[in-house]
Formats: structure tokens, C-alpha cells, sequence
């Protein structure tokens, strides 16, 4: 047996009804057999993890275990692990390896976790079907012709194919928790600050957190736990007490107000998804939940104002991936020599002419761009995919000059203004209440054409981002194909055992609706 929860595995543990090295070959024979088909893992670490498994186990025996033992978890690939490679699932670090340990890895192996491998992800967190990546697509377990979503998929996927029983991901507008929806896991995005992102592979870094996938509101809690916490090596990590999430799940107190916001249930939503959300509200209301109508006014901009300061962001971040100091380089024989044939035929065009066209021909030769310019952008031409460079060049954009006042510094005013509107909705309710995607995983392929589209997945998780608030998305059933519904419920910011309250009431209702 795999034991699909952490809680469930710690008990036989310490109950002798397994050893962790038998734990750990259980899991390894699953990934075995589906990873081939879900592509969840990239890497595999197996053997280190034996060695490790054997030690924790001399732990578990002395009684002198860490929290986490028993917890084999799978890394998402923009996360450092020192020795292993991290790609972000891109061309441009292919051959990458890291040098050091993400904060959050040093504290799960603190705590004797258990680090199996590297998991599927779009490239630099950029895209929610997991189809961007070097890799190939990840799929969903439930069923193989549909997307697990993304940008974290291969997490989702992993912990919902009991390939291990927690992973890390990282949310950015939402991708740790929609393609929790779409695999039927919990997935938590902390509050900004919450979670150091040192050793974390930035895409937006006002708007990235790392946070847990597991098939429990426990286990998630208790993964929480470990991670939170400041760190000396981010000075954006928040320096807050922790509390101890895991009493929020074993304690919840039904009588909490959920507020529901008009924009969040209208056009655009799947009526099975609007029906099953409305069933476990309904559930929570019999049990002393109040429900109070709230809006959100400015929710119509949110992914406007994302895709506006989230590409910026990139651009200036990916500016680093030059193929000069890291990351994949351009053949520089190549390009001289592509450079030496453009010089001879303009000047060979320059020497024909009759006069025409010399000012312009001159004017060509001496544009052509220098062996080192040209080596930068050949060696990002190669090295980044579509969707990376589709966002640097709109990022790009909205900062040039002449436009950056119109696009970017609007985008921050609403950003403040979406902030607000969280604030004062906060004033009346406990926990903000929506569906997780409008829609359940849909076809691979389906969307890879309409970026517009694929944006729109993320329309009710995005603003929990602009906002730095927490959220969390929790399984809520099946549609009538079978395939996993997700609810999402946001707390204020750094409220996050209100929002493990709220996730721990909603998951209780699963067997009586």
C-alpha cells in the first residue's frame, strides 16, 4: 500500500504495520507502473532516497523522528535542490544544476522528509496546462487525454496518482491551486511572505509563493508548518509568529462566515461546478456557517492588471538567462560565421549598386548586430518557448518608455484598488468563497493555440495573488464525466488558520452530499 495520506502513513510507521523502506518501494513500484503514461516525475531520485528512507527509519525506532517522516514528497522543477538539476522545464537550463538548497527544501529534510524527484511543470511557471515544458505534457491521472493543469501540473498529478503523498508547488496567478482542481487534490497558497523564496527560480517576484499539494486538508497544514517561517536569506519572508495550522483542521469551528461574491458565480462558470460549490455551501450553512453576500468590484480588471505587471516582471527577471554566465548557449562558431556571410552579401549588394540603394544598404551593414548581441539573442531564441517569449515581449512592453505610465503604473493602482476591495470584504466575513476554475481539465491540445483562452483559467485565483492574500483549493466531488471539481476559499492575509478552518469544514462534506 502506498497509504495516500501523510497521517495515514506516519500511523502505520509508528504502528510497525510498515517500514519506511517499504513505504518507499511501495511508491517507487506506482511511479513505475503510471509515470511512463502521467509524466509527472522528470528526475528520480530513488537511490539517495533509500539511504535516507533506512536512516529515518533508525528514527522512527528511537522515537526521535522529525514531523514530516513518513512524508515523500516531489519537487517542483524551479525549486533548488543542491546536486539536482533544475530546469524550470526550459531549453535555456537544461543542463543546469544547482549549487545550493531552496530554504524550503533545507526545512522539509529538517524535518525528515523525503525528497523522491523533480516534478513537470510549464516552463518558468508560465502557463496552466502543464503543455509548455521541454518534457512533454503532464496528464491527468483521472484521464490521460486531459490537461492536469499548471503551472504546477506535475505536482498535482504526482500526489493525485499516489506517486508521493505531498509536493511542492509554486502560485503565481494560481498554479498551485487549479491544477489541484483539476487533479482532485488540496492545494495551498500561502500569504505573500509566508514562505521564504530563496532558492526559488523567480517568474514574478512581487506575486510567486511556494506552497503544498497533498490529498489532505491535514496533511497540508501540516507541511505548512514546517515551511513558514522567516528567513534570514529573503527579506521579503515575514517575520509573524506561526501558528500551529494542523489544530485549525483537528479543532474547526463551523460557526465562520463565508462570504460569497456576486462576480465570482456569474457568466463563464460551469453549472456543475456552480451546482457542487453550492451543495458543500449548503452543507456548511446547516452546520452554523452564515453566508453574507459580498462584491468585489474590481474583479472585472484583475487579469488585465496580472498579465500587465506579471509579464513585466519576467522580463526583467529572465533578463539574467543570457547563455553568457549560465544557461544554454548558442554554437558561437555558428553565429560568427552566420554574421560573416550577412557582411559579405551586403557588401557584395554595397559594390553592385548603382546608387539607389546605397544610403539604405550602408545603413544595413552597419546595423548588423555585434558577435556577442547576436550570440545573446540567438542562445534566447533557442533556449526559451513560446509562451516565455511571448511574455517577455509583452512585459517588454508595458515597461518601455511612453508606455510605462499608461500600462504598468495603471496595472499597480488597481492592483492597490483590488487590495481594497479584499480589505473590505474582510470586514464582514471570515473566508472568501469561489469556484477554483471556471471549468474541469479539458483536452490536451485543446487551448495550446488561444492564449486568451488558457488565460482564463485563472480568473477567480488570480486575485488572491494581486491582493497577497491566502488561498486554497479543496476537491469538491466529480462532474457528471468523472472528472475532479475544486473550491476555493481565500482568507486575509497571514489568516491562514481561518483558511484551514474553512478547507478542513468543506472537506468534511465530501461523504454527505
Amino acid at each position: 500500500m502506498t497509504y495516500k495520506d501523510i497521517k495515514s502513513a506516519q500511523k502505520a510507521l509508528d504502528g510497525g504495520i510498515i517500514t519506511l523502506p517499504e513505504l518507499l518501494s511501495s511508491y517507487s513500484q506506482t511511479i513505475s507502473k503510471r509515470n511512463p503514461d502521467i509524466n509527472a516525475f522528470t528526475q528520480l531520485n530513488l537511490e539517495e532516497a533509500e539511504l535516507k528512507a533506512a536512516d529515518v527509519q533508525k528514527k522512527i525506532d528511537n522515537k526521535t523522528a522529525g514531523k514530516l517522516a513518513g512524508t515523500l514528497i516531489g519537487i517542483k522543477d524551479l525549486i533548488c535542490q543542491k546536486g539536482k538539476k533544475a530546469t524550470c522545464a526550459s531549453n535555456i537550463l537544461e543542463d543546469f544544476e544547482s549549487v545550493y538548497n531552496a530554504t524550503v527544501v533545507e526545512r522539509l529534510e529538517s524535518e525528515d522528509a523525503i525528497c523522491i524527484g523533480r516534478l513537470n511543470m510549464d516552463e518558468f511557471a508560465m502557463g496552466s496546462s502543464n503543455e509548455n515544458t521541454i518534457y512533454g505534457p503532464a496528464k491527468n491521472p483521472h484521464d490521460t487525454t486531459k490537461v492536469c493543469g499548471g503551472s504546477s501540473g506535475g505536482s498535482a498529478a504526482a500526489v493525485a496518482a499516489e506517486f508521493c503523498n505531498a509536493a511542492l508547488g509554486s502560485d503565481t496567478g494560481g498554479s498551485i491551486r487549479q491544477p489541484a482542481s483539476f487533479c482532485g487534490t488540496v492545494g495551498i497558497k500561502p500569504s505573500y511572505g509566508r514562505v521564504s523564496r530563496y532558492g526559488l527560480i523567480a517568474f514574478a517576484s512581487s506575486f510567486d509563493c511556494i506552497g503544498p499539494l497533498t490529498n489532505s486538508v491535514y496533511d497540508a497544514a501540516l507541511v505548512l508548518n514546517t515551511l513558514a517561517g522567516e528567513d534570514v536569506n529573503d527579506a521579503t519572508s515575514s517575520d509573524r509568529d506561526v501558528p500551529d495550522y494542523t489544530q485549525a483542521v483537528l479543532n474547526p469551528t463551523a460557526k465562520i462566515k463565508v462570504g460569497i461574491p456576486e462576480e465570482y458565480f456569474g457568466e463563464g462558470l460551469n453549472e456543475e461546478i456552480k451546482v457542487r460549490v453550492m451543495d458543500v455551501l449548503g452543507s456548511l450553512e446547516k452546520e452554523g456557517a452564515e453566508l453574507v453576500p459580498i462584491k468585489l468590484p474590481h474583479t472585472e480588471y484583475a487579469i488585465a492588471a496580472y498579465y500587465i505587471l506579471a509579464t513585466a516582471e519576467a522580463s526583467s527577471n529572465l533578463a539574467r538567462f543570457d547563455g553568457i554566465r549560465y544557461g544554454h548557449r548558442a554554437d558561437q562558431k555558428r553565429v560568427r560565421e552566420e554574421l560573416q556571410l550577412e557582411e559579405k552579401e551586403l557588401a557584395k549588394q554595397i559594390s553592385a549598386d548603382n546608387g539607389d540603394n546605397l544610403a539604405s544598404l550602408e545603413a544595413q551593414l552597419l546595423a548588423i548586430d555585434s558577435p556577442l548581441n547576436r550570440l545573446y539573442k540567438q542562445s534566447r531564441t533557442e533556449g526559451f518557448g513560446t509562451e516565455v517569449k511571448r511574455r517577455i515581449m509583452l512585459g517588454t512592453y508595458v515597461l518601455s518608455a511612453g508606455y510605462y505610465e499608461a500600462y504598468y503604473g495603471k496595472a499597480q493602482k488597481v492592483r492597490r484598488l483590488i487590495k481594497q476591495d479584499f480589505d473590505e470584504a474582510f470586514k464582514s466575513c471570515d473566508v472568501i468563497v469561489s469556484p477554483t476554475s471556471p471549468g474541469t481539465a479539458f483536452d490536451i491540445g485543446s487551448k495550446v493555440d488561444d492564449p486568451l483562452q488558457m488565460y482564463l483559467n485563472d480568473i477567480y485565483t488570480i486575485s488572491a495573488n494581486l491582493a497577497g492574500i491566502c488561498g486554497a483549493n479543496v476537491p469538491a466531488g466529480f462532474d457528471s464525466n468523472g472528472l475532479p471539481v475544486g473550491m476555493q476559499f481565500m482568507a486575509n492575509a497571514y489568516d491562514e488558520n481561518n483558511l484551514f478552518n474553512a478547507a478542513r469544514l468543506a472537506e468534511r462534506q465530501w461523504d454527505k452530499i
